[in-house]
């Protein structure tokens, strides 16, 4: 037996309960009023219909029907019968970019934390599908393999910084060529997505491109979502020991990134049904993206599950509720003379 609504328990304490002490509390108020006026030899004299017992029998339906219509609330099930539940989806990894580039902020708070704000409203947004992670700079690592658990998916997408891949740099192609051949499993050509951000600056000769093309012969879809200002660019910010804000210099120079959107279309453009998504340095909402380009897309089976199933009886009890206050009115508060 399962209860799907307990919060209505709370009723019980709030309504029901209290109602006893409050009935104890006016049958003694009535006995007390009652010995003012007469003896109680007298009493019988005077009123002998009067039946405390049936009075107290009353009061007693009445509690127990409004208890009964409190149990239905909680909506009580029982009779658990196995159900198959068969999921549907496609497998989508996030490829996201932690070079120290993404520590430019341009958008704020930087390029990182805002694709980590837009991955959690994600999160919020997904249904059914299978999520990945894969983190990369100078070299890619998987950080959470394709799952449904999204609590776990939060959790690795917590613990992701600059410094969850070693090697410095870009390296895109290394990072396509990790989700294809690495996480994505060979059961089904299509439904697999790729949704890559990054400012996609300082690539080290990875040949995105030809990685994304292998890609779309899989039947694998790139969404590119471009961070950073394509023209100025911004300069990368450090902080000291200190708590002082310097920035990342080379060579004695100022290092400033910006973001690459000829490379990224040409990634996007090389896979079927590919997509480039300009954010630059303005805002986007990457639930929105997942609702307009992936969860609009065909989907296939996942695996299923079994689940019990519970018949809610709530009926019985809202029954026996109207018996009881249909019985109270019946009964009479005197005796049969």
């Amino acid at each position: 037996m399962q209860f799907k609504q307990y919060d209505a328990f709370y009723l019980l304490f709030v309504l029901v309960f209290p109602v006893i002490p409050i009935y104890v509390w006016c049958f003694w108020r009535k006995r007390k009023a009652l010995n003012l006026l007469a003896q109680a030899d007298l009493l019988k004299t005077i009123n002998p219909s009067a039946s405390l017992s049936k009075q107290i029998s009353k009061s007693l339906l009445l509690t127990v029907a409004f208890a009964a219509i409190v149990v239905a609330l909680t909506r009580p099930a029982w009779n658990p019968t196995p159900q198959e539940v068969k999921h549907k989806g496609r497998d989508v990894v996030i490829l996201l970019d932690t070079s120290r580039s993404m520590l430019a902020d341009d958008i704020k708070p930087n390029r990182l934390e805002r694709a980590k704000l837009a991955i959690g409203d994600l999160m919020e947004t997904i249904r059914g599908d299978r999520i990945g992670i894969i983190t990369f700079a100078g070299s890619a690592s998987a950080k959470c393999p394709l799952t449904q658990d999204y609590a776990f998916v939060r959790m690795a997408l917590d613990q992701i910084t600059t410094e969850s891949t070693p090697k410095g740099g870009t390296n895109v192609g290394d990072a396509i060529r990790k989700a294809v051949n690495d996480v994505f499993d060979e059961q089904a050509k299509e439904y697999k997505d790729i949704i890559l951000i990054t400012d996609c600056d300082d690539l080290e000769e990875s040949f995105p491109v030809q990685a994304a093309e292998k890609a779309g012969q899989k039947g694998i879809r790139i969404i590119a979502v471009g961070l950073g200002s394509p023209d100025e660019g911004a300069r990368i910010p450090i902080v000291e020991s200190d708590g002082t804000k310097t920035f990342l210099k080379y060579q004695g120079q100022e290092v400033w990134t910006k973001l690459d959107e000829q490379t990224l279309r040409q990634v996007s453009a090389a896979t079927p049904g590919g997509a480039y998504i300009p954010v630059k340095t303005g805002t986007f909402d990457l639930g929105q993206i997942y609702n307009d380009l992936v969860f609009s897309a065909q989907r296939r089976d996942l695996e299923s599950t079994t689940v019990l199933e519970y018949e809610e009886k709530f009926q019985i009890f809202l029954a026996l509720a109207l018996i009881l206050i249909v019985t109270e009115e019946f009964i009479s508060e005197r005796k049969r003379m």
